[in-house]
């Protein structure tokens, strides 16, 4: 029997608890939230279509390995490292796992013949989340650096540690974002209007609302998710900010723009209003975190970050994104900096997105850097 001493060492941690036979809130889905211990409990869930709590399910994973062509030796770059499904992927790559020569397979994990890959990050809570798990599974610093930075600053990277052999940007918001109402990225659920990416730098949706003007909402929601009824929401949001009545979180915003929406028909209401609160807390999410502005100078200074006959796959979930890729790509591809590009985008299976509905709005686009 151990001391007084010893057992306020260890003091014991009572898993959430919840009322009725299934936890609903995003806190009380322990199971769900250790993945490691609950393997049984995750995989009823995804097979159900969904996504377990604070977890993402990557897209394409697959068709990025086909196209990227890891070898253990090269450098890669994850650009977006986020739950580090992707990342895992191609670190097992460099490891010479799956189609590699038995002699590759040999090489110990610190073996310099490796390779290496490098992520980068912005969001400082999950980065540190993910490189736990990633180092759990045993991909030590000799293999895996974690970067804290934006990916619209690539070039400071690559000055560091590039030129890379193979990149990938699955851009767009993850899953464990999404579902953790702290952060605010769901209408779904309550909590604070925040919507940043990096909850340690800007300012949140809540404030960034304040100070917009009716023009500049509507020309926000258009432009950002071309949503039809952007100027009854701007007018309504603008209204609330004369009166002082502050939106700042997320079920006030989404109640809003349900009684904005009340006289629409009512056989057509309930559709809208969820349509709606999608596109709006996603025009939100954009401008909030600048993402447009990000990916521009992401794509402007991709090609010099890469090796000749570097590899590039991005994975975009919007029109405004991928018309920014598929431009990028064909100027570079006009002016030489490019070989080869995608001609179409590639989306994911039909099992696949029967496994991860989220996956269904996924386009991915690639790239070869031209030979010097």
């Amino acid at each position: 029997m151990g001391t007084e001493e010893q057992r306020e060492e260890k003091p014991h941690k009572r898993r959430a608890r919840y009322s009725g036979t299934h936890p609903r809130k995003f806190s009380e889905k322990y199971k769900e939230l250790n993945p490691e211990k609950y393997q049984d409990t995750i995989e009823k869930v995804i097979s159900k279509g969904s996504t377990p709590a604070g977890m993402h399910i990557s897209s394409c994973v697959q068709e990025i390995l086909t196209f990227l062509q890891i070898r253990p030796g090269m450098k890669g770059l994850d650009a977006t490292l986020g739950y580090g499904g992707h990342s895992r992927k191609m670190l097992e790559a460099l490891q010479g796992s799956g189609n590699a020569s038995e002699v590759e397979k040999e090489l110990p994990a610190s073996s310099p013949e490796k390779g290496h890959l490098y992520a980068l990050d912005v969001d400082p809570i999950e980065i540190v989340k993910t490189t736990k798990r990633l180092r759990d599974a045993g991909f030590s610093e000799e293999i895996f650096t974690p970067i804290s930075e934006n990916f619209a600053n690539i070039d400071r990277v690559a000055e560091q540690y590039g030129p890379f052999d193979f990149l990938l940007a699955d851009l767009g918001v993850s899953s464990m974002q999404i579902d953790n109402p702290e952060r605010g990225f769901s209408y779904k659920q309550e909590g604070p209007l925040d919507l940043r990416l990096n909850p340690e730098s800007g300012e949140p949706a809540s404030e960034r609302l304040q100070k917009m003007s009716r023009e500049e909402i509507e020309g926000m929601l258009i432009d950002n998710s071309d949503e039809p009824y952007a100027a009854e929401i701007a007018r309504a949001i603008a209204g609330r900010n004369r009166k002082g009545q502050k939106i700042d979180t997320t079920t006030k915003l989404a109640e809003l723009i349900g009684e904005t929406l009340a006289f629409l028909p009512e056989k057509e209401q309930k559709e809208a209003v969820k349509k709606s609160c999608a596109r709006v807390f996603q025009a939100l999410r954009i401008d909030v975190n600048s993402e447009f502005e990000v990916l521009e100078a992401f794509l402007t200074k991709l090609p010099s970050c890469m090796a000749p006959g570097g590899r590039i796959a991005i994975l975009t979930f919007h029109s405004g994104e991928d018309r920014l890729v598929k431009h990028a790509f064909k100027e570079g591809k006009k002016t030489g900096l490019y070989s080869e590009i995608a001609e179409d985008v590639i989306r994911p299976s039909s099992e696949e997105c029967a496994r991860n509905p989220r996956a269904r709005s996924t386009k991915m686009r690639w790239a070869i850097r031209a030979e010097e």
